[in-house]
């Protein structure tokens, strides 16, 4: 098991690291600016269960088959950048939220928030460059005379327990947000979102492997 000054160090590093606006973080901003806490609970499960999977590939060796194979890289690359585009786009285009009908329409949260669930879970996966930074990050703080895999688990646990920390704090400012701007600000806030997407995804299409 890692130590107590061995966690330390990671979450301070964890905290440091989820603070910096990323894709899911700007989704847990819109979320909870669209759809409230509800909303934004599930694209924070959503892009949780994302990161666990990306730890676990990392933990069984399979981030090393990415970072060496060329080809397998740039195909994962691509369909991020797709995906963060679209998503900028659909960002963009969404009007701002009308918070009472948003209150009085169930099925429709329920809808949204399955949808919430599934997009920030594909934005979470389709982003090599997460792989990557999780198979050079993490085993920095791995002991390998000791058993790993409970080492991974430990420290996979606190990262995601530490994003979905800062995932609220993202998402209760989008949900306050809907209280105090106007609906000309909603809707240049929710453009803002979509904007720093397509910076993301511009970044990651110039993304170069030597750079990890």
């Amino acid at each position: 098991m890692p130590t107590a000054q061995t966690l330390l160090m990671f979450a301070a590093a964890s905290l440091a690291l989820a603070a910096i606006p990323g894709p899911t973080m700007l989704l847990a901003l819109s979320n909870g600016m669209s759809g409230g806490m509800r909303r934004a609970a599930w694209g924070m499960a959503g892009a949780n269960l994302g990161s666990s999977v990306l730890i676990a590939v990392v933990a069984v060796g399979l981030g090393s088959l990415l970072a060496a194979s060329s080809w397998l890289f740039e195909v994962v690359r691509a369909v991020g950048v797709l995906y963060l585009f679209w998503l900028a786009v659909q960002l963009w285009r969404s009007p701002p939220m009308d918070v009472q009908a948003a209150l009085t329409d169930l099925p429709g949260r329920q809808t949204a928030g399955r949808a919430a669930f599934l997009r920030s879970l594909g934005v979470a996966l389709s982003n090599p460059k997460t792989l990557l930074f999780f198979a050079a990050f993490l085993p920095q703080f791995i002991d390998p005379s000791q058993p790993v895999a409970p080492q991974y688990a430990v420290l996979g646990a606190l990262f995601v327990s530490i994003d979905a920390l800062v995932m609220v704090a993202y998402a209760v400012a989008g949900q306050q947000a809907v209280h105090w701007l106007s609906q000309a600000g909603l809707r240049w806030l929710n453009r803002g979102c979509a904007i720093g997407m397509a910076l993301l995804a511009a970044l990651l299409a110039s993304y170069r492997r030597h750079a990890v």
